[in-house]
């Protein structure tokens, strides 16, 4: 069963005030997964953003699918830069070529439990999931033992970036009345790649049968963890815009999301039927 669950709506202020969690809360292991292609100028900012926060069980797993650009060299040079001799704050996991966000979330998402993580954050490299709500969405996870929580753009107090057209907002929300509409999942913004996942819900997720490779990954996950009777806790957050580089959205990327929906609802129909 899933229910959706904004929080109370602070300021946009507060926001950018990350929740300061208690000592037993801020050490639970957590590893935020970052799948890179061409980040190099945005990562660098991002990982110091993370290890900024106050959560002594933070890491950063760092997916690079050989990026041209050297983001893959970038990323060791922040390991080195970071790690200390008794803690890892920050590794990498490198891929022989680009294979898809969702190919790359499922193998970091997979080697993040493997290492112990107890709790798994999705999180893209380019700014647009701000960093100040981590605290905030692992304290949500921990206090009503959901199984994931979504950084949502479309519960009350969450926003679009400002920089997003009339067009672009609109497609946004028809994008989430579409799919919603579909799965009849219960979540406001299905879409949405801002998610925090406990580590059982990974395991039982069996990410490597995932077949959505693009930005759809994200609704097939969700999709699956509600059937699996995963509770879904959403949040407020200010989505951001990418403010270096270009979106990685394709033609291909477009319609394998509007696809997705019916063939999710096709392969539980015929599941029912055997």
């Amino acid at each position: 069963m899933t229910t959706t669950t904004p929080q109370a709506v602070p300021t946009t202020t507060a926001l950018r005030r990350p929740v300061q969690l208690p000592p037993q809360w801020s050490g639970i292991p957590l590893t935020v997964v970052m799948p890179t292609y061409n980040e190099a100028e945005n990562l660098p900012g991002m990982a110091e953003r993370l290890m900024a926060l106050d959560l002594p069980g933070l890491r950063l797993l760092v997916v690079d699918d050989n990026s041209p650009d050297g983001t893959g060299e970038v990323a060791e040079r922040l390991a080195e830069r970071y790690n200390e001799p008794d803690r890892t704050r920050i590794s990498v996991l490198h891929r022989t070529a680009k294979d898809g966000l969702g190919r790359a979330y499922a193998a970091g998402m997979d080697q993040a439990v493997a290492d112990g993580a107890q709790y798994v954050l999705q999180m893209d490299a380019d700014g647009s999931h701000p960093v100040e709500y981590v605290p905030q969405m692992l304290g949500t996870a921990l206090s009503t033992g959901a199984g994931f929580v979504v950084g949502s753009r479309y519960v009350c107090g969450g926003r679009l970036a400002e920089e997003w057209g009339l067009h672009r907002r609109l497609l946004s929300r028809w994008a989430n009345a579409y799919v919603s509409t579909v799965l009849r999942t219960g979540l406001r913004d299905v879409t949405a790649g801002f998610c925090m996942w406990r580590a059982d819900a990974v395991t039982e997720m069996k990410l490597s049968e995932v077949r959505s490779n693009g930005y759809s990954f994200q609704v097939e996950l969700k999709y699956q963890a509600v059937r699996a009777g995963y509770t879904g806790v959403e949040v407020p957050i200010h989505f951001e815009e990418r403010q270096i580089g270009a979106s990685k959205m394709t033609l291909g990327v477009q319609v394998e999301s509007a696809i997705l929906p019916w063939r999710l609802r096709l392969d539980s129909s015929r599941a029912r039927r055997g």
